[in-house]
């Protein structure tokens, strides 16, 4: 063996141990196992399916600990329930809902870089999860039911490699899926001119549609980390990208944290209006001190937690209504 032929194998054995490093486990997830699901429906009584990605779940504890963690990470685990509670349960009227566990990266190690390192990084484990996980579930659980995608932040990010080479790869998959709600990170034009084959949504009931926002107060001008340059974003309440404002009287309901720290009904409580300069959602009614005061990653006005619970039951109808369209085709 020459020279050449000798850096090459050891770079290749580098790469591989940072890989193995990233990611926190060295072999593929066996999704067969039930233990690996965050849900999995008792009963398939619907004849929708939801299949959703939690956001991101956990911090590191060490700074020494990997970027990725272990799909048995208990703070992950503990986590993605939470964030289930009031993202997910949304979509449980409409459909039998399907989340996988994931390995994923730490919040704080991963926004912090810039996109093309963040992009690295997602595209490693946390896609390859998602991947066997959404392919596992199509082969033994799906039956050929029609289908709503779902997820938040991190999971949005991930979800976005399915939706651009998973659906690419197998359309006779994407013609059942309903929508996908990719909401809490950017959907771009230019991510959409890469991948012709997708399309954002128009309006309220059209089909095989990306639905994308992100959730600001008036006037933020820090960085939004989640909040990519050309990003689109639908208004939650009407339905339009158009910059027409709909009010929170408009609205079906909001989640709100009460004194006990649980997500209750709160009526009439976030308006929207879509900025398309900035690419996000305005809500000009909530409580800026009290729900977004600011933070290491996330700057003052930025509602990232809330970009599902402000419109928590517009969501829950809008799935019910594309449903319906698509079943009724």
């Amino acid at each position: 063996m020459n020279v050449k032929k000798i850096m090459l194998v050891m770079l290749v054995l580098c790469l591989s141990v940072a890989f193995s490093g990233q990611a926190g486990a060295a072999s593929a997830v066996d999704y067969a196992d039930p233990a690996r699901w965050l849900a999995l429906p008792t009963a398939n009584d619907k004849n929708v399916d939801v299949f959703y990605l939690y956001p991101t779940a956990w911090q590191k504890a060490d700074a020494k600990e990997p970027d990725i963690c272990g799909i048995d990470n208990a703070s992950m685990m503990k986590g993605s329930k939470m964030a289930y509670a009031k993202t997910a349960t949304a979509f449980e009227p409409i459909g039998n809902v399907y989340a996988p566990y994931y390995r994923q990266a730490d919040i704080g190690a991963v926004l912090t870089l810039p996109p093309e390192k963040q992009a690295a990084i997602i595209a490693g484990t946390p896609r390859e999860d998602a991947f066997a996980a959404f392919d596992y579930y199509i082969k033994h659980y799906n039956q050929g039911r029609p289908f709503i995608l779902a997820s938040h932040s991190q999971g949005s990010n991930v979800m976005l490699y399915l939706l651009a080479d998973y659906m690419k790869e197998h359309p006779e998959v994407y013609q059942r899926m309903i929508a996908a709600y990719v909401i809490g990170y950017s959907v771009t034009g230019e991510y959409l001119a890469r991948n012709p084959h997708l399309k954002f949504a128009q309006g309220a009931d059209d089909t095989g549609v990306i639905i994308s926002y992100n959730t600001e107060a008036p006037g933020v001008s820090g960085n939004n980390p989640v909040l990519l340059p050309g990003a689109i974003a639908i208004n939650p309440i009407s339905w339009t990208r158009e910059e027409t404002l709909a009010t929170a009287e408009e609205s079906y309901g909001s989640l709100l944290l009460n004194e006990q720290q649980e997500w209750t009904a709160v009526a009439q409580y976030a308006d929207a209006r879509v900025d398309k300069t900035r690419g996000v959602v305005i809500c000009s009614t909530a409580d800026v001190e009290a729900l977004s005061p600011g933070n290491a990653i996330f700057p003052k006005g930025v509602y990232h937690p809330y970009d599902y619970p402000f419109y928590y039951y517009n969501i829950r109808e809008n799935a019910a209504l594309r449903a319906a369209k698509f079943l009724g085709k």
